[in-house]
């Protein structure tokens, strides 16, 4: 996938790896970039012709809508929004695992059921959802977090099947911890948001259809493709 001269709407773009994804595809000969998020007063800043900030909430289904009608021209989608929210599955509010699923997997069907008519119409692209590693296998203290990731990569691989036949590519990004906002209570090594921005719009770019952005995910990734059973126990004695 080129990205010159492409259209990219980018979701959660306000900080994180969204905000990195939006510096990084300015040096890409885009088009246009549509900056969503919830608050967009840290990307007003950035408004003019080539970055058009949108406020949008991806479990709101008007505003999904209303999104994709004004990004008419879209050719690329990344489902970046996202929310984590941790703890045991056995004594964590429902609401808070209901969270996690409004978010990650029914706000992210709700951006592609949206958004892949527009690309289909501007001629095929992509769409990429940015998972995580505990998606491959789960995490007690991550339980919601990961069942709803999880969720979402089943998503994925059924809506790829799906859209092959309209000339949209579909990928699955597996991030291990970055050093942002939402993982700031994570203790272990993080990689840079600017660097996994790169490293997914590399593998955007040569057609990976999962993508590995740092070296803990790429070292999951060969655990995980050899067995399953054991990147869960991997995952369980943490």
């Amino acid at each position: 996938m080129d990205f010159n001269q492409a259209t990219v709407f980018v979701t959660g773009a306000n900080r994180g790896i969204g905000r990195a994804l939006i510096e990084e595809l300015k040096d890409k000969g885009v088009k246009r970039i549509y900056a969503a998020a919830r608050k967009t007063d840290d990307l007003e800043q950035l408004a003019g012709d080539l970055i058009v900030p949108v406020k949008l909430d991806i479990t709101d289904l008007e505003q999904v809508k209303a999104a994709a009608e004004l990004a008419g021209d879209a050719t690329i989608l990344i489902n970046n929004a996202g929310v984590l929210t941790g703890g045991s599955l056995l004594d964590r509010p429902v609401e808070e695992i209901n969270r996690n699923f409004e978010t990650n997997f029914f706000g992210t069907l709700n951006m592609i059921r949206a958004f892949a008519p527009v690309i289909e119409r501007s001629g095929g692209g992509a769409i990429a959802n940015v998972l995580t590693v505990v998606s491959m296998a789960s995490m007690a203290g991550l339980g919601g977090y990961s069942a709803s990731k999880a969720a979402a990569f089943s998503l994925t691989q059924a809506v790829r099947a799906e859209l092959k036949s309209k000339n949209i590519a579909v990928h699955a990004v597996f991030p291990g911890p970055v050093d942002t906002d939402m993982a700031a209570e994570i203790t272990m090594p993080k990689t840079s948001a600017k660097d996994v921005a790169a490293a997914i719009i590399a593998g955007i770019e040569s057609g990976a259809e999962d993508i590995f952005p740092d070296s803990m995910s790429e070292q999951l990734s060969q655990i995980w493709l050899q067995s399953p059973k054991e990147l869960e126990k991997a995952f369980a004695s943490m």
